[in-house]
């Protein structure tokens, strides 16, 4: 079964495809898994994945052009330089519809999305833009944050749990409950500029 000649797809596993640079238009995907797959600048336009998982593949500066995501898990994959705001998200989200364990983030963006319950856990992701976000009760666990942008984000109840690298503004961010490391939270006093000895 050809993804490029198929428009929906139930329970398929793909393995090892190769569509760079390509475009995939209003496709649908159910209960599918995609393993050491290649996806680095495909435009995936108006697709829909729900109760999908990617293991292993590169979706390096993909575009998800007004795509829908419900129940999506990315696992040991690179996710780097995509923009998370040009997806067609559900409202309301009273919970994440895609989970990251394990990828590569870098340079992506989350600008001014609404995704309580994100899970991303034991990931890089360096320079990804979480501003104006709301983030509540996220799961960073283990997740390396370094050049990451943090204002006027919601991080209530946030897990940064051994999470590294982060610079966040304690007076720009709402923190209440967040949880972090003893040694990693000394971070979070860049911003009242006092001299730590």
């Amino acid at each position: 079964m050809s993804i490029r000649e198929e428009n929906e797809f139930w329970s398929n596993t793909f393995e090892g495809e190769d569509l760079a640079g390509e475009k995939l238009s209003s496709k649908v995907f159910e209960n599918c898994t995609f393993i050491g797959c290649n996806f680095s600048e495909t435009i995936f336009s108006r697709c829909q994945f729900v109760d999908c998982e990617f293991s292993k593949c590169n979706l390096s500066l993909t575009k998800m052009d007004y795509s829908k995501f419900s129940d999506v898990v990315f696992r040991d994959s690179k996710t780097v330089g995509i923009d998370w705001s040009k997806v067609a998200w559900p409202r309301p989200i009273f919970s994440a519809p895609i989970q990251f364990y394990d990828c590569l983030m870098n340079d992506s963006s989350f600008y001014g999305l609404s995704l309580p319950d994100l899970l991303m856990e034991s990931c890089v992701a360096r320079g990804v833009d979480f501003r104006s976000g709301d983030f509540s009760n996220a799961n960073f666990k283990s997740t390396d944050f370094g050049r990451s942008l943090f204002a006027d984000t919601n991080l209530t109840g946030a897990d940064f749990s051994n999470a590294t690298d982060f610079d966040i503004d304690i007076f720009n961010n709402d923190l209440k409950k967040a949880r972090f490391d003893r040694f990693e939270a000394i971070r979070l006093l860049g911003s009242l500029e006092i001299e730590l000895v």
